[in-house]
């Protein structure tokens, strides 16, 4: 089968199209029949190794020494179940599913075997596989911390950084959940964000929304490069108000489970949220995707079609 490796940490040049033998899967796997995958930021920060300086050692030990221990990239995937391991209860042949493979990467190539019992679900059936790998990433990133903070109903949410993966969604799930969203966005940005409901939006270019006055209950910085963002935002915050980042700690497990795919697949089909997608490649132009992800403007997600 076709594939994608990343033969040593460097720029997108260092992604290179191989063929590999196609996975079998083992008794509580299921084999997918990979359609869509997304170059997400993680990607790009692992394949450039992206990291500071105080994090290399461990980072190193942990992902590969002059490369990626898991030469296949690719973090999420829509799909169809081609086969299923004898143990496999909850899918059969045929499924449409899509997933979030974690540390185990692997997306970017043709087919993959996955646990049964990993963050894996039947995708939502009101969406291409395009649409569908869109879902996962920042869907997942996005409810797990807006879990986290005890998001409620009437709370004044405000999120930074509301045009990419994680900020699209959170603009949506924060209005599912009945709060006042603003985002904050650049100028290019403005109406695609108005378009996923926010009550405001402030172009972050003209405006800084921590000399406003007004203040939140709950300010989420989907972006996570400010270091300082915590003190600098903290006057736009009320007396018991919450700020809570992607930076804070790597959720893994917990965010992307199967548990929450299958609320994201819900509230897809009821209308509540819509996958952004910004750009569409194939699988042969990832070394394009992943220039076009390092510029750091993407909206919302970066697809690649693989079948």
């Amino acid at each position: 089968m076709k594939a994608i490796i990343c033969t040593k940490y460097g720029p997108p040049e260092v992604l290179k199209m191989v063929e590999v033998d196609k996975p079998t899967p083992k008794k509580n796997e299921v084999l997918i029949k990979i359609f869509a995958t997304s170059v997400t930021a993680s990607d790009c920060i692992i394949r450039g190794f992206k990291l500071p300086l105080t994090q290399w050692i461990l980072a190193r030990l942990a992902l590969g020494l002059t490369k990626p221990r898991k030469s296949i990239l690719g973090l999420v995937l829509s799909g169809e179940v081609e086969k299923v391991g004898d143990n496999v209860k909850q899918f059969k042949t045929g499924d449409k599913v899509y997933a979030h493979t974690l540390m185990r990467f692997g997306t970017y190539a043709e087919y993959i075997c996955i646990p049964e019992s990993s963050a894996i679900a039947l995708m939502p059936s009101n969406t291409s596989f395009e649409d569908a790998a869109a879902i996962p990433f920042g869907g997942t990133l996005a409810l797990f911390y807006l879990k986290k903070a005890n998001i409620q109903r009437g709370q004044k949410v405000l999120i930074y950084g509301a045009s990419g993966a994680v900020g699209t969604s959170a603009i949506q799930l924060a209005k599912h959940f009945g709060a006042e969203v603003s985002g904050v966005c650049s100028t290019a940005n403005l109406e695609l964000v108005k378009s996923l409901g926010a009550d405001t939006v402030i172009d972050y270019t003209k405006e800084d929304f921590t000399d406003t006055g007004k203040q939140y209950d709950l300010i989420f910085d989907a972006v996570g490069k400010k270091k300082s963002s915590h003190l600098q935002y903290k006057k736009a915050l009320n007396l018991n108000g919450k700020f809570i980042s992607v930076d804070d700690g790597n959720p893994g497990e917990r965010a992307v489970c199967k548990a929450n795919l299958t609320i994201l697949k819900e509230l897809t089909e009821n209308g509540k949220i819509r996958p952004v997608i910004d750009k569409i490649y194939s699988l042969d132009q990832i070394v394009d995707a992943h220039r076009y992800v390092d510029k750091g403007h993407k909206k919302g997600n970066v697809i690649i079609t693989v079948k």
